[in-house]
């Protein structure tokens, strides 16, 4: 997809997932749409979800509350409880007292709700799945990504289906553009920094 002219930004905030392979830069292009957000004067807010890696090895995902900065663990390998994604274990304890809580601090609260990453991990958690469509039907813009294999779940393919959302697959051809166009898409609705 070449433009985001698909977007009717008139009367409704901007909803948009990004979607592409693991590796890809999914979360580069979140966080680099949260650093012009931040350049501009926006306050922001929601969770991101980073690799953990020790000795070049990923051992987990660590969620990070990019309004208040809490840190947790959404999966590890030397976790011994919670429900078993591959070789991981997800933390819903940390992904519900974080992750959650951090994406309802932002639609309360933030002028951009971020959610990094609906996946298949995450939707482990019914209190997830219920705060991203609350963020959905709420008025504040939401960027947020998809994990590839997630578009194929039920709650996915719904929320999808209902809210429409402007779906942008991530490609190494379009990945250093697609942050600039998502944030002319926040600037074009006229977004203004909150008055705090």
């Amino acid at each position: 997809m070449g433009g985001l002219r698909a977007l009717s930004i008139s009367r409704n905030s901007p909803k948009v997932f990004i979607t592409g392979r693991p590796g890809i830069g999914k979360t580069t292009a979140i966080l680099k749409i949260v650093e012009l957000c931040k350049r501009n004067g926006l306050k922001i807010g929601g969770m991101v979800t980073k690799e953990i890696r020790e000795r070049g090895v990923r051992t987990g995902f660590q969620i990070i509350d990019l309004m208040g900065g809490r840190r947790g663990l959404l999966a590890s390998i030397y976790a011994s409880k919670g429900p078993r994604v591959g070789k991981y274990r997800v933390i819903l304890e940390d992904l519900e007292s974080v992750g959650v809580e951090a994406i309802e601090q932002a639609i309360a609260e933030a002028d951009v709700v971020f959610i990094d990453e609906i996946g298949p991990m995450e939707l482990f958690s019914q209190k997830f799945q219920e705060t991203v469509v609350r963020a959905l039907e709420s008025p504040k813009p939401l960027i947020g990504t998809v994990h590839i294999r997630a578009r194929a779940f039920p709650f996915t393919r719904k929320i999808l289906e209902k809210y429409k959302p402007l779906v942008i697959e991530l490609s190494l051809s379009n990945r250093n553009r697609v942050p600039f166009q998502i944030y002319e898409l926040l600037r074009k609705y006229q977004l203004k920094p909150s008055s705090e």
